[in-house]
């Protein structure tokens, strides 16, 4: 993936919210007018050169195929959305769920997912009075969306860990109700951390 600023993101967040083609006055009537009108044109100037936008000929902008497949093909999963949003700026649920236009159900499933395999960390900070959970990307999930850039996504490996995980999981908590000596099962759940540690999940 071609890396994105956050205020390419706005820009492209606009495209997608008018129906992918935005002119001056969407522009005029958005957050974006706060950065100026010099800031503003240097942004669509670098969009474009890196093909994420197209100028029309009334003047307009459109968004790109090839920028549609950083966050909103249906193509892509949205395990990788997520993380590539991340990788953009920190983000709340509700932004999360705006952004990638995905519902809240989702994100949270697929959020609890990243968050067990360490790929996200979710921190509560206060605003505007209230309590947000906010998602930030770990070192390991930059490594993991750089991974997928490389050599494709696979769709089921992330799920395929978490699965394994809960196996494991669930095997720990059968042992632990088991009625036999303390011992044999410290000694049972040390080998199923052993598998566990060997296979990296």
């Amino acid at each position: 993936m071609k890396k994105l600023g956050t205020i390419d993101l706005e820009i492209l967040e606009l495209a997608i919210k008018e129906n992918g083609t935005f002119n001056e006055n969407n522009l005029e009537n958005s957050e974006l007018k706060r950065l100026g009108v010099g800031k503003i044109l240097d942004s669509l100037a670098s969009l474009k050169d890196r093909k994420f936008i197209s100028l029309n000929m009334d003047g307009s902008f459109s968004i790109t195929d090839i920028a549609r497949e950083i966050l909103w093909s249906n193509s892509i999963p949205t395990w990788v959305k997520i993380l590539r949003l991340l990788q953009i700026k920190s983000c709340g649920m509700e932004q999360i769920c705006d952004t990638i236009k995905i519902v809240k159900k989702e994100a949270e499933e697929e959020l609890e997912k990243l968050r067990k395999n360490q790929f996200v960390l979710m921190s509560p900070q206060r605003q505007d009075g209230k309590i947000i959970k906010i998602y930030e990307i770990l070192p390991e999930g930059i490594d993991k969306i750089d991974k997928t850039e490389e050599g494709g996504f696979n769709t089921e490996e992330t799920k395929t860990g978490i699965d394994i995980t809960n196996i494991l999981d669930n095997i720990v908590k059968d042992v632990n109700n088991l009625q036999i000596e303390k011992s044999e099962k410290l000694n049972i759940i040390e080998k199923l951390f052993e598998i566990k540690n060997k296979l990296k999940i």
